[in-house]
């Protein structure tokens, strides 16, 4: 359940559970049991083990009951339990060892960013913020996707349009992996910035009026994809691929440019007969 904001210490307490649920012992030369384990994945004493902590320390963490672990007990858990790099990111915004943004959620392009999307022409392009907000897109990007103008701005947002919106929801030829992606990369945001009521608010959203988000969500997927492919049926020219890359601005790091490439000859001959209608 989304609240307001982000409960910290309850979804500490779920992300350590899921992750060391999902190990396998044998990776770890751990002997074998003599009886069958109850739960799946490490037992809390081994984690406790591995990271040099108590059990008791552990069996806090995972109840929830208000510790506030160290960075360095935060980096030990995180090589315990083997996560991956957005993983460890995810588990230090949670603990909070990570100082807070002071700057507020972007909802506008800064002009030299926006005259930088509309400058990268051939290429689609857009500029998103940390919630997926749309702020500024290309007219290569809008004749790939839809053109956001004709959109009101609370639905300028790319998960929004992939959830909720009949034409690209049908779009994406590989339309899990796309969804996947995007949440763990959500999920991410929102440990990120728990002070947001605004993503907090979308996030509760999506969870009521789509069960496959709520599935999804609840796997605690957590990365941050900034570099992949994706194809698409678009209803006037067909199948397309892209590659895209996402690069963040160091003077605006809450903001995403994605910059998309056609990922083949045919591909880039049906974005060139797109744009040039």
């Amino acid at each position: 359940m989304i609240t307001g904001t982000v409960d910290t210490t309850q979804e500490l307490a779920a992300f350590l559970r899921t992750r060391r649920e999902r190990l396998d012992p044998r990776d770890f030369g751990l002997p074998s049991r003599r009886k069958a384990r109850r739960t799946p994945g490490l037992r809390r004493e081994e984690v406790a083990e591995l990271a040099g902590v108590s059990v008791d320390y552990i069996v806090r963490l995972e109840q929830a009951r208000g510790l506030r672990p160290s960075a360095d007990v935060v980096e030990a858990l995180a090589r315990a339990l083997r996560l991956a790099p957005d993983e460890r990111a995810y588990l230090f915004d949670l603990a909070r060892q990570r100082p807070p943004g002071a700057a507020k959620p972007a909802t506008a392009a800064p002009p030299p960013l926006a005259r930088l999307v509309a400058d990268l022409s051939p290429l689609p392009a857009m500029l998103l913020n940390h919630r997926f907000d749309i702020l500024a897109w290309n007219h290569e990007m809008a004749r790939l996707m839809l053109d956001f103008d004709t959109l009101p701005p609370s639905q300028r947002n790319v998960m929004w349009l992939c959830l909720i919106h009949p034409p690209t929801r049908a779009m994406y030829a590989d339309r899990e992996r796309v969804l996947r992606e995007g949440i763990a990369h959500l999920r991410a945001a929102w440990a990120a910035h728990p002070e947001d009521r605004e993503l907090s608010g979308l996030i509760a959203e999506f969870m009521a009026r789509d069960e496959e988000f709520a599935r999804l969500w609840a796997e605690r997927d957590v990365k941050v994809n900034g570099r992949g492919h994706k194809t698409m049926r678009h209803p006037e020219a067909g199948v397309i691929t892209v590659q895209f890359e996402v690069l963040m601005p160091l003077q605006d790091p809450d903001q995403r440019l994605m910059i998309c490439r056609a990922a083949d000859d045919e591909s880039q001959s049906a974005l060139d007969r797109l744009c040039a209608r």
